[in-house]
């Protein structure tokens, strides 16, 4: 909810407050082609850069190009701004951008009743009605909405004189409403429009005119919103309260991931590679390490998944750190080649995105629902670490360490993101190098030369690694079982035994962080549990139970497997326990099986949406009260 601090009132045009706020939402909308996402991201990256912590939900349709002004094709946009650290996008926005009808009216459910609501009236015309199944042209008046709070802007005729004399064509034009609505916004909120500036003329740095005449849009929003303000409408300030300085960015959870995996190659001293097949949401990772060949990073865009994995695995035998990228329905197909890089004992990082399923499913929106297929879902006993990343800033942390894991411990590891963290974004304090965390891969040592067989192991469990090429070492790998001895093909009934256990036991052997306990440790009543991106909304709904006078905990989880050493002692230390997931309750069922005589409450959704905060604050209330 929002929350206010000492109002600032300051002198401006027409008496005009300036009201302090810790924390906002805005959420864009429109057209799939109305350029929602670029204003939303270039807003919250201004907001990141003035220190404010940020999140954000791009929510968009799954549709190539939905009919124009239609109710299926509308895409959003939503961030919310703190002036300290932000958990969640947030449930409901106080302001929000329509840019047509069918946005406003597919979009007010998403906004509080006492928002402020911009509009483009160019857009409300007799077909955009129609369009958008309004019943009558008072489009207002049929939402039950207050005109008193809505900012009515002849948005596009606004555009097309601004950008009169530049000698663009109508459609190029109409592509510059988006930063109209950005300006108004900034006005709204007091933003520095040099900021905004700098970024257009980095994004569109080899096509400065259009830089320019978008730079010079966003100027006619803001004066827009500067000279016209009504008394109902107020600027503005969330400043920033940092806890600890360092340089920050706007970084979305894919880029995060792509970043921790360059960062993990070259503490490891590693070529990177990454294998992969486009699939919405982990299209953007292949976009993003494609960027950085200078970085001795590689990228294939292969033919399917399966080459997609059987390449990283390829590149990992060869001495490089391999990774791969998809969502679950790529999971399904590369199923075959992470078991053969299980029983070949060698790193890959498979990085899942999830989405919506089955089966195609809602491919542009968020699930859970890959936890068990990644821990399970292979033939024979084929165990591998599974790590959830947390947050958008998180995924950064967790492909570093999925990758340090691989490497470290010769096994293929799952990362798991999800659309929501992976699409979305907030503030990042640029990593320190040389505070990373070094890898040191289990390099053979020299001294084995002339004795070495490709399964001997180091006092941890984990295979030697021996590089093709590296004299001496000659070895040969593959999917059939090996003797443990002398790497030669085994049907042994007693040797297959031993190297099962051995390759469960070197997953069992890796040490990962202890499950942390925020909030009432000592003595809750209900320990709020979850994994993975749930983080922010759990944490929040745990704040305002903690407001209404009541005793909780909360535990996520982000090592699955192996799982952390206290799990068991944390789960049985209070009254009771809620599992809350976006699937059925997969994490719930991995608990009880491995937590003798665990048996939590269970908070399950399935709806391609990030969790709402007040409905989980109300489920966990009811369970307090039983």
């Amino acid at each position: 909810m929002q929350t206010y601090s000492n109002y600032i009132v300051t002198e401006m045009a027409e008496k005009l407050e300036v009201k302090e706020l810790d924390q906002v939402v805005v959420r864009f909308s429109g057209d799939s082609g109305d350029g929602m996402q670029l204003a939303g991201n270039i807003f919250s990256t201004v907001s990141a850069t003035v220190g404010n912590g940020i999140s954000t939900f791009p929510d968009y349709p799954a549709d190539i190009r939905a009919p124009q002004g239609s109710l299926t094709g509308v895409s959003g946009f939503q961030v919310h701004i703190g002036a300290g650290k932000v958990y969640t996008p947030g449930d409901l926005c106080d302001v929000l951008v329509a840019m047509n009808a069918a946005a406003l009216k597919t979009q007010l459910k998403y906004s509080k009743p006492q928002a402020t609501i911009i509009i483009d009236t160019d857009s409300f015309g007799p077909n955009d009605l129609k369009k958008a199944a309004f019943e009558t042209d008072d489009y207002l008046g049929e939402l039950g909405i207050d005109p008193d709070r809505v900012v009515q802007c002849p948005l596009t005729t606004m555009v097309k004189d601004c950008l009169a004399d530049t000698g663009m064509d109508n459609k190029a034009v109409l592509k510059c409403r988006n930063m109209f609505a950005l300006g108004l916004v900034c006005w709204l909120f007091d933003r520095d429009l040099n900021l905004v500036a700098n970024f257009l003329r980095d994004k569109f740095a080899k096509k400065p005119a259009i830089a320019e005449n978008n730079i010079k849009v966003v100027q006619a929003g803001y004066d827009y919103g500067h000279n016209t303000h009504s008394s109902a409408v107020n600027v503005y300030r969330i400043e920033s309260k940092h806890k600890e300085p360092g340089r920050y960015m706007d970084i979305t959870g894919n880029k995060a991931t792509a970043y921790g995996f360059i960062a993990a190659a070259e503490k490891a001293g590693l070529k990177l590679y990454l294998g992969s097949y486009p699939i919405t949401p982990a299209t953007d990772v292949l976009h993003e390490l494609s960027k950085h060949k200078s970085l001795g990073v590689t990228t294939v865009q292969c033919e399917d998944e399966i080459s997609g994995c059987a390449s990283a695995l390829g590149a990992s035998f060869a001495g490089a750190l391999g990774v791969t990228s998809t969502s679950g329905p790529g999971i399904c197909l590369k199923s075959e080649a992470m078991n053969l890089a299980v029983i070949m004992e060698l790193p890959l990082v498979v990085l899942d995105v999830q989405r919506g399923g089955p089966a195609t499913g809602l491919p542009t929106k968020s699930e859970q629902t890959d936890l068990l297929q990644v821990l399970f879902g292979r033939n024979g006993e084929s165990p591998m670490p599974v790590l959830a990343a947390t947050s958008p800033a998180d995924c950064f942390d967790a492909a570093f360490q999925a990758c340090k894991i691989a490497l470290e411990h010769m096994t293929p590891v799952v990362l798991l993101t999800d659309a929501y963290i992976a699409n979305g974004s907030g503030a990042f304090r640029l990593p320190e190098m040389a505070k990373l965390d070094n890898i040191t891969p289990p390099y053979v040592p020299e001294e084995l030369k002339g004795k070495w067989t490709p399964y001997m192991r180091a006092e941890n469990g984990t295979r030697y690694w021996a590089v093709p090429g590296r004299e001496g070492f000659t070895h040969i790998l593959g999917g059939l079982e090996k003797d443990s001895d002398t790497g030669a093909i085994s049907t042994n009934p007693e040797n297959h035994d031993l190297m099962t256990r051995l390759r469960q036991q070197k997953i069992d052997n890796i040490q990962v962080p202890d499950l942390d306990v925020e909030g009432d440790v000592a003595d809750a009543d209900l320990l709020v549990v979850g994994f993975g991106s749930t983080y922010g909304h759990l944490h929040s709904a745990m704040d305002e139970l903690h407001g209404k006078g009541y005793k909780v905990a909360q535990a996520q989880f982000k090592y699955l497997n192996p799982l952390p050493k206290n799990t068991a002692a944390v789960l049985k230390k209070y009254k009771k326990v809620v599992v809350a997931e976006q699937n059925m309750g997969q994490l719930a069922a991995y608990l009880r099986m491995k937590v003798d005589n665990f048996v939590p409450y269970q908070f399950n959704q399935v709806k391609g949406q990030p969790f709402v905060v007040e409905e989980l604050v109300k489920a966990f209330e009811d369970i307090l009260k039983k």
